[in-house]
């Protein structure tokens, strides 16, 4: 078996990113990268995954603090921080990358749904 190292294609967004689904503030990044997913026969299904970044929501994630105190410094990505940048950013994607779904806020919001407060 090799070892490959696959390329895969990461979209960056700076500039009218939507606001943070969680708090309704100024998201400072988006990113869009592929994401698969098993269905039941155990085929690989392709997608594509979004994530925010938020400095009120995220702050308190290691690789999201760590992309937060370069745009706390730096409000402009530029020639000379963008290999800084560009690190920060591929270790932000691959934490967020395996986020999973918080199933007990999930219930409550659809509890919430059901009950006509959303």
């Amino acid at each position: 078996m090799s070892d490959q190292h696959v390329e895969e294609e990461v979209h960056l967004k700076l500039d009218g990113t939507p606001p943070c689904p969680q708090c309704g503030g100024v998201a400072l990044l988006l990113a869009q990268f592929p994401s698969a997913w098993r269905n039941n026969r155990g085929e690989a299904v392709p997608g594509l995954k979004e994530a925010l970044l938020c400095p009120a929501c995220d702050h308190g994630e290691p690789a999201a603090a760590e992309l937060l105190a370069l745009f706390a410094v730096d409000d402009q990505i530029s020639p000379e921080n963008l290999e800084v940048f560009s690190s920060l950013a591929a270790a932000w994607i691959e934490s967020v990358r395996h986020r999973t779904v918080d199933e007990e806020r999930l219930e409550s919001e659809l509890e919430s749904w059901r009950r006509g407060e959303l």
